[in-house]
């Protein structure tokens, strides 16, 4: 299993992350490449984690090397088994596989003897300041902060403080184990941060055992010198945070290495008119804003997944938007294009009508029902061919109608005006009905028997092209049709983000398709034609549900 990166663009190969590799080789600073990728296991990995895992599993492939799965499972209040599983899959789905699985839970003993090792070296010591006090104490980016007034307590006391700490002996928020650094540097991460705090919670895999975890910025660095890890990549968040990575290791012992690791940052990726903030998509799912993790409107891999986008699609994304140090928000309309172009030769064709209006067509038989033959694909003809249906009376969409033309350049059916059935005949609306709302309900037509095929006998040219369904054979269907879940490009950036969901994100319709989607697969793309791609839903059973994918252009915003 694993993605070939061999034909990756080659804009993608020459992003600064590969030149930095490219020289520690040349340089011999390291021989093997070792990348990890390390989710924390609270949540489902979404669009912007995808971009992560293809670029870390990406080069350790391309560059012959290794990367590992790790979770950061150091703060047991969040996270959960369900979530560990889910990400799994969800990395397996893209195409990747990892060579080693490790849980920073794993090293929770090494972490503490670090611990030990920073307060015997006077570089650690335990604070009882509470949180709002360690903020006003830590100062502003123009105003230095001052020492903690535990910042000096001695070597013995300190092991002791901490010893109670990890038995118990004190309750949450009580005190905090910090590094001792400079509370005067311009770096704020490294003005005494926090290295252990106290949870009380059970954890999913050492249950009751500890009383006390570390920090995110404690436990990174070391995990990856313990794991090998040569390149350790992260977004440009963590930025400033490297002068603490790099401070851990420098004064820890066994780890202060020539061939320790690196962290080197690149920005993360933000999409318009979605939120990518765990957090955030959390407060959708609790907030009942959403159906889910995996709602099709979500930017998670499972709701993208559920909406019919493929693991080759979001690979493709990650490659066309790159890697690199500026931060900006990428245009919905290049995932599209991705999906798009990754449908457009292997779907097969169907004809779904969204929101149908019966047309009875005069002329033809009483209870004929014709056998037609239309392509599956119309540019590979080693897919077949499929039966279609026609007869007396068939659905279109009520879009493809309109009692009289609105311009010269209208192609759909109009009364008086003919046009073609795709892969059938030509028909000519003659009148309609109507219910007591105006609303039209069946459409009279006629049709010509001569224009089978699109090579009509007559020689007449016939400029619009409409799909159908015919009506004994049709199955019912339900079309979900999805829009941006918000209204504003960039809603992360307001405080009551809630209030700008789009509230025609979903569109819900009833309809009909042909008979041979009875079976159709979840999360295998067809294209409806003149509609646009749809997958099956993979929720709803043995009803058909179909998820609207991707248009056949770019109408997102309209």
């Amino acid at each position: 299993m694993g993605y070939n990166l061999t034909l990756m663009e080659e804009s993608a190969r020459t992003n600064f992350i590969r030149h930095q590799i490219d020289t520690d080789l040349t340089q011999k600073n390291t021989s093997t490449i070792k990348t990890r990728f390390p989710p924390e296991p609270n949540g489902y990995l979404h669009i912007g984690h995808a971009k992560s895992i293809c670029l870390n599993f990406g080069l350790a492939q391309d560059y012959g090397g290794t990367c590992n799965l790790r979770f950061d499972d150091t703060n047991p209040e969040k996270e959960e088994t369900t979530f560990i599983e889910s990400i799994k899959a969800d990395i397996r789905w893209l195409g990747f596989e990892w060579d080693e699985i490790h849980y920073s839970s794993d090293y929770f003993q090494t972490f503490y003897n670090c611990a030990i090792e920073l307060i015997k070296k006077r570089l650690a010591y335990v604070c009882f300041l509470n949180t709002e006090e360690i903020r006003k104490y830590r100062g502003t980016l123009k105003q230095a902060g001052k020492n903690s007034p535990y910042r000096d307590t001695c070597i013995e006391d300190n092991l002791s403080l901490l010893a109670k700490m990890k038995d118990g002996k004190f309750s949450e928020g009580e005190c905090v184990l910090r590094a001792k650094i400079d509370m005067s540097s311009p770096f704020m991460c490294l003005r005494d941060p926090t290295l252990y705090r106290i949870r009380f919670d059970k954890h999913h895999q050492t249950g009751n055992e500890w009383r006390i975890y570390p920090m995110y910025d404690f436990a990174h660095p070391i995990s990856d010198a313990i794991e090998g890890i040569s390149h350790s990549l992260c977004t440009l968040e963590f930025q400033d945070n490297r002068h603490l990575y790099d401070w851990i290791l420098d004064n820890l012992d066994d780890f202060n290495q020539p061939n320790r690791p690196h962290q080197y940052e690149f920005s993360r990726l933000n999409l318009e008119y979605t939120v990518m903030s765990k957090r955030k998509l959390q407060q959708l799912v609790k907030e009942n804003l959403v159906s889910g993790w995996d709602d099709p409107r979500m930017p998670t891999l499972s709701g993208l997944r559920r909406r019919g986008y493929t693991a080759a699609s979001i690979r493709d994304f990650s490659e066309r938007i790159g890697v690199s140090k500026v931060d900006a928000t990428t245009d919905i309309a290049i995932l599209e294009s991705s999906i798009r172009d990754a449908l457009n030769n292997s779907a097969a064709r169907t004809m779904g009508v969204i929101d149908p209006i019966k047309v009875i067509i005069e002329n033809y038989p009483f209870d004929q029902v014709e056998t037609l033959y239309a392509p599956i694909h119309p540019q590979n003809e080693l897919m077949g061919k499929r039966k279609i249906f026609f007869s007396r009376e068939i659905y279109i969409d009520r879009a493809d109608f309109t009692e009289t033309m609105p311009n010269k350049k209208y192609k759909r059916l109009a009364l008086n005006k003919e046009v073609r059935l795709r892969n059938a005949y030509v028909i000519n609306a003659t009148t309609f009905d109507t219910d007591f709302d105006g609303n039209i309900t069946t459409v009279y037509a006629t049709y010509d028997a001569n224009t089978l095929g699109k090579n009509p006998a007559d020689g007449r040219k016939v400029k619009g092209v409409i799909h159908f369904v015919e009506a004994s054979h049709a199955l019912q269907a339900e079309f979900r049709i999805y829009k941006p879940l918000f209204t504003l490009e960039n809603p992360g950036k307001n405080d009551n983000f809630q209030q700008l969901i789009n509230p025609k994100s979903l569109t819900i319709t009833d309809g009909v398709v042909e008979p041979n989607m009875e079976n159709a697969k979840p999360e295998v793309a067809y294209q409806f034609e003149r509609e646009g791609y749809f997958c099956r839903d993979n929720q709803s059973g043995d009803k058909l549900v179909f998820n609207k994918t991707v248009g056949l252009r770019n109408t997102w915003n309209q």
